[in-house]
């Protein structure tokens, strides 16, 4: 008691169970197959929007992969919310991630299908269009490219290429 009140009274300790903390409440199993599902779910998904997601971030498609990743949470961990639970699924990612990368060093399909082929912007001084509007570049967007490097205009470019992995590659035309 203090001037005459009572202390407010805390909580009973509770004691500390370890099992609790580190052992999943799904099974292994489910943790896995929840975790590939949803790997192999983004893969495609990221794959089917195009380069620009994974090269070229603009603060929307941040904001879309801070919100995508936090939705997809809750599928993956099945409301597991324990320590075991989270390092297993951690661990079952990166194995997945390591093992995608092993796949696509070794056989040339799986590096396409996972990662794509450069592809040409900019042919000999001429713009795809078609090419542009499949990836999604803008005319901005490959401007600014040309600008980053050196080149104020188009026919300064002889070619422009969008890399797998998102960066745009300019090969100036040789000087007459």
């Amino acid at each position: 008691m203090v001037g005459g009140m009572p202390l407010p009274c805390l909580a009973a300790a509770q004691p500390f169970d370890l099992g609790a903390l580190l052992v999943p409440v799904l099974p292994w199993w489910e943790l896995l197959l929840r975790g590939v599902i949803v790997y192999a779910f983004l893969l495609v998904l990221i794959r089917i929007t195009g380069r620009r997601q994974t090269g070229m971030m603009t603060p929307f498609d941040f904001i879309l992969l801070l919100i995508l990743s936090n939705t997809v949470q809750n599928a993956m961990n099945g409301g597991d919310n324990s320590l075991g639970g989270g390092l297993f699924l951690a661990g079952t990612l990166v194995v997945i991630n390591w093992l995608m990368l092993l796949l696509s060093r070794h056989y040339r399909l799986v590096h396409w299908a996972l990662v794509g082929r450069p592809v040409f912007l900019v042919r000999d001084g001429e713009i795809q269009e078609k090419v542009m509007h499949r990836e999604r570049i803008t005319h901005h967007e490959l401007m600014s490219a040309l600008r980053s490097a050196g080149l104020a205009n188009i026919e300064q470019a002889k070619d422009v290429i969008l890399e797998t992995n998102g960066s745009i590659s300019v090969i100036h035309r040789p000087s007459a």
